[in-house]
């Protein structure tokens, strides 16, 4: 009888689905309504003979600052489709927004975007493997790049972090990883996810794209498009490292991967004993970050990963003495790209104490670190070596 019912529930949303949104939306089985005034508009496509749609995930805003780096080029318009879970609190922005829920019941939505797509749309970035029209094609990557190409689309990826990054790899190469399965119960299906992925890259056979250098190791044929930071809205006048206690920041987007729970001892420690102030931000809407950083003096990014991540970028933006665990990979890169060292102190967790006590000894020491922030991240993060590489390596690639 199951069975049955599931065929008959299946036949219904077919009719329905056809009918025009207003009214199909309310005719549809009661757990499969949606109210169709909810839906935004299909994403329009921008002016330029070069049009690139970036999706679906946005992470950091990621999918929407490059839309807004690559608008920078000549004769080149971009805009990003965000598919916003269930659990996210931080508010982003996107060109496109629509939540996972309404997407997966939407299905003339999902059509009416698609058409919107590829008559609109010359290129489609494909972010960290993952659908951007949910149940038109199954939930199947694949089946959704073949559909964009059949139509004439170029296709790229854009790999964000743990998407790409195998877990095996990582903790045989950091003591202080965090991807080990005894620590982190995700890590076997993080495993799998970033094996999937391989297999994608390859059967699709397009340019792949990291926004973290580590990633190279882990797809060494893709490039480095560095993240995207609006440099201008993290600046500010406040003076760093001059007042008689340090002011130290956190802002763990996942306090596993920062490893916020192997320094807060330390940092409380600190705290208690009149060195420094410590200020943790979990959870805090980006808008909010930039006043809380300007009363920073040092802002701590991840201590767990080698890499430095948007937090980073945007502490160094506001001049601010930043700190994280560094692998000399990634130090390597950034320098190879931007003829700059890299402005960050490196620490781990086990000489975090010895280096906020430097620091507190001699602020002068590291006054010309915390200065040299601004320009590396404007140099490397506003956008324009990001454009440059999709430019060379995807939007000319047909001309």
């Amino acid at each position: 009888m199951s069975g049955v019912l599931a065929l008959l529930r299946r036949a219904v949303l077919a009719v329905v689905d056809r009918l025009p949104e207003r009214w199909g939306s309310r005719l549809r089985p009661r757990a499969y309504r949606y109210d169709a005034r909810s839906l935004p508009p299909v994403t329009a496509a921008p002016s330029g003979s070069r049009r690139v749609l970036i999706g679906a995930t946005n992470y950091a805003a990621q999918g929407y600052r490059f839309a807004r780096a690559l608008d920078r080029l000549p004769e080149t318009g971009a805009r990003n489709l965000h598919l916003v879970p269930a659990t996210s609190g931080y508010g982003f922005p996107a060109d496109t927004s629509i939540s996972g829920g309404l997407l997966r019941l939407a299905a003339p939505w999902c059509r009416r975007e698609f058409e919107a797509i590829v008559d609109g749309f010359t290129h489609v970035i494909v972010e960290s493997g993952r659908p951007m029209l949910g149940p038109l094609f199954g939930a199947d990557v694949r089946r959704e790049i073949d559909a964009f190409r059949s139509r004439g689309l170029q296709v790229a990826h854009l790999a964000h972090g743990s998407d790409l990054r195998l877990p095996s790899r990582h903790r045989a190469l950091d003591e202080w990883s965090p991807l080990r399965a005894e620590e982190w119960d995700v890590v076997p299906a993080l495993e799998r996810q970033a094996l999937a992925y391989r297999e994608l890259l390859r059967a699709t056979d397009a340019p792949v794209f990291v926004t973290t250098p580590d990633l190279l190791l882990d797809w060494p044929d893709a490039w480095w498009a560095p993240l995207v930071v609006e440099v201008d809205r993290w600046a500010t006048t406040t003076p760093v490292l001059a007042g008689d206690r340090l002011v130290v920041a956190h802002a763990p987007t996942s306090r596993v991967i920062k490893g916020t729970d192997l320094i807060e001892p330390t940092l409380r420690a600190l705290e208690r004993e009149g060195l420094i102030e410590y200020r943790q931000f979990e959870g805090v809407p980006s808008s909010q970050l930039p006043a809380e950083f300007a009363r920073a003096d040092i802002v701590l990014d991840q201590f767990r990963m080698g890499i430095y991540s948007a937090v980073s970028v945007e502490a160094m933006a506001a001049g601010r003495l930043v700190m994280a665990h560094l692998h000399e990979h990634t130090i390597a890169t950034a320098r190879a790209i931007s003829g700059l060292e890299l402005p960050i102190v490196p620490v781990t967790p086990a000489t975090l104490e010895q280096r906020l006590r430097a620091v507190a000894a001699d602020p002068s020491c590291f006054t010309s670190t915390a200065a040299a922030g601004p320009e590396f991240a404007r140099t490397v993060h506003d956008g324009r070596v990001t454009a440059d590489v999709i430019d060379r390596q995807l939007l000319r690639s047909a001309e």
